[in-house]
């Protein structure tokens, strides 16, 4: 595709348009990568206006937003506070776990680092369908393959969760293997994961081309782009088993993925992050870190 003459408001519609071009749009999502990238690191509270300001921007109606609003409080997600006439919106605690977990991984700087051992979880015979359908998945967010038998194998990586999250009732076991380790990579199912980075990184052509030329970009378009960034990221990433490069395969386009992402999101980091300072949100908690992101921005 050639994105040449592409400018930078054109590619941002492109990428709205993809954005309701994949289906039913499923805005609490969304909302949720917005507090991730934006709203937690700056002390986790936002006013309802600005979010609407914000999805308003990628065509989505004040209506859809307040209904997502109020899911994701009922779920335990976000807590609501009044001040005035204003709506504000808090993350509760319940969530900061799981937020916290997705950053790491969503700004990680590449695969992790590896000493060549395995975690390996076996779990008890006898349980119900149900059960053992709900273990599999659990599992398999936290970058588990089953192994067969009711185990379950991935590399170990220094991350606590992956232990504390394990499910209850599993026997988690580190160490080498005595030889030679089978193919152990082939246990997980990239194929479709390759393909999904190879698609991102033709998505993001546009806007990295007109980036590059230095179009430059409103605070408000910026911070649209941003979201619609790293919600396309984190949408992959996170269903990413987190492999460390020496089992990743040769053409690995993960990688790359993450280059293009870096490089677009370290471009729209100042812009955007002046609409969130004029949109009253307080300051970084931690501005050196918001800076570590993807290694380096």
């Amino acid at each position: 595709m050639d994105t040449s003459d592409i400018c930078a408001g054109e590619a941002l519609e492109g990428m709205i348009d993809t954005l309701h071009a994949r289906g039913r749009l499923r805005v609490w999502s969304l909302i949720v990568t917005v507090f991730g990238d934006a709203v937690v690191p700056r002390g986790g509270r936002v006013a309802l206006s600005v979010l609407q300001e914000l999805m308003a921007r990628l065509r989505i109606e004040t209506g859809a937003v307040r209904t997502a609003m109020s899911r994701l409080a009922a779920d335990c997600w976000l807590e609501r506070e009044r001040d005035g006439r204003n709506s504000y919106y808090r993350l509760a605690e319940e969530g900061r776990h799981a937020f916290d977990f997705a950053t790491r991984r969503i700004y990680a700087a590449g695969p992790p680092g590896w000493d060549g051992t395995w975690l390996v979880a076996l779990a008890p015979t006898g349980a119900g369908n149900g059960a053992r359908v709900g273990r599999e998945q659990a599992m398999a967010e936290l970058g588990f393959a089953p192994a067969g038998a009711g185990s379950f194998v991935r590399p170990f990586a220094d991350i606590p969760e992956l232990v504390d999250d394990v499910p209850a009732g599993l026997l988690v076991v580190r160490g080498a293997a005595l030889r030679e380790a089978p193919d152990l990579a082939a246990l997980w199912d990239l194929d479709e994961l390759a393909a999904a980075y190879r698609a991102l990184g033709d998505e993001l052509a546009p806007l990295a081309a007109a980036l590059a030329r230095g179009a430059g970009f409103s605070p408000l378009d910026a911070m649209a782009a941003r979201v619609l960034v790293d919600h396309s990221w984190r949408r992959i990433v996170l269903r990413d088993p987190g492999l460390p490069a020496a089992l990743l395969p040769a053409d690995w386009p993960g990688e790359a993925a993450r280059a293009r992402v870096k490089a677009v999101y370290a471009a729209l980091a100042g812009p955007s992050e002046a609409w969130l300072d004029a949109s009253g949100l307080p300051a970084q908690v931690d501005a050196k870190r918001f800076k570590a992101r993807f290694g380096g921005i």
